[in-house]
């Protein structure tokens, strides 16, 4: 398709499905791009790079239930709700499947959507993707811990350039955060001041986190992933997820295309868009979407399963 001349008209939706009603970004024409943002997030991140993206894909950038615009599901915060979620946002609209594209936890949401809907996975893009190490940030692991809803109140409710200047402060110590992270973090700290949000952060925190670290790994998914096409990037200076989660993940799924983006942070999509964004064109434009075939798929559901009973029955036969 030809990228249209001029600015695309960005439009904000919302569409109320069996969970409840989502808000939703929506931008261009030709096969859907599904973008997903990270915990305690919001489709807001996605500004930089949903106009470049829609000049050549219709681009939809939803709220997840209980963030931002987006109502709060019956109670139900897991990856699989939040990938059941995002099903139904693309059948309410009309759409068989979708390219998705997940930052942070909505990496490890792509995963998780890949694995329960492979009929709608058209491609995968993985931007710093959650789920691929334990190894975390404290500040997110502090976030599981008893009083975590009432503290993540309290910061929500201190003015965003005192937050940035603590935060660029704590930058200086190494594992918390990204120096040109600061400001992206205090304004997502901002946003948790409100009730269904902080409730929203805290609980899907806890169903992928907990003090020692990510508690959820898509290690067993990837061996499905095989025939899907998969595009991991990341920043070289995260201090949120370790870079070398990223690098281990493309060691064990050697088709996937990578892209380390030097200096940048946990948001290389709000950092460094000009780099990110032509990795990405790259990716949709140099790869075929993924058709599901139910014999093949059964034939990697068993082949995964036989190599983890193996690997489980090796220490006993040694």
């Amino acid at each position: 398709m030809n990228a249209p001349a001029g600015p695309v008209p960005v439009l904000q939706q919302r569409v109320i499905a069996a969970g409840g009603e989502l808000a939703y970004t929506m931008a261009g024409r030709g096969r859907p791009l599904l973008l997903i943002h990270g915990l305690g997030g919001t489709r807001q991140t996605w500004r930089h790079v949903v106009g470049p993206l829609a000049r050549t894909h219709t681009v939809l950038a939803p709220d997840l239930p209980g963030h931002g615009e987006s109502a709060p599901p019956a109670g139900d915060y897991s990856l699989g709700a939040h990938a059941a979620a995002l099903r139904d946002l693309l059948v309410a609209l009309g759409h068989t499947g979708a390219t998705v594209v997940g930052h942070s936890l909505g990496g490890g949401i792509a995963m998780q959507f890949a694995y329960q809907f492979p009929d709608r996975t058209h491609r995968l893009a993985l931007i710093s993707s959650g789920g691929l190490g334990a190894e975390l940030s404290p500040m997110l692991r502090a976030a599981t811990l008893p009083g975590a809803a009432v503290i993540t109140g309290g910061l929500g409710k201190l003015p965003v350039e005192f937050t940035r200047r603590a935060l660029r402060v704590l930058s200086l110590v190494p594992g918390v955060v990204a120096g040109q992270d600061a400001s992206l973090l205090a304004g997502e700290l901002r946003e948790l001041g409100a009730p269904s949000q902080r409730t929203a952060f805290v609980r899907t925190a806890r169903n992928v986190i907990d003090w020692r670290g990510q508690t959820v790994t898509a290690a067993r998914l990837l061996p499905l992933l095989t025939d899907i096409p998969v595009l991991a990037a990341w920043g070289t200076a995260d201090e949120t997820i370790p870079p070398r989660h990223h690098g281990e993940f493309a060691r064990q799924l050697p088709h996937a295309r990578t892209v380390a983006i030097p200096g940048a942070g946990h948001y290389p999509h709000e950092t460094a868009p000009e780099e990110l964004i032509p990795a990405l064109q790259r990716f949709l434009k140099g790869t075929t979407a993924y058709r599901y075939d139910e014999a093949r798929w059964r034939q990697l559901l068993t082949r995964s399963h036989d190599a983890e009973r193996s690997d489980s029955l090796s220490p006993a036969l040694a």
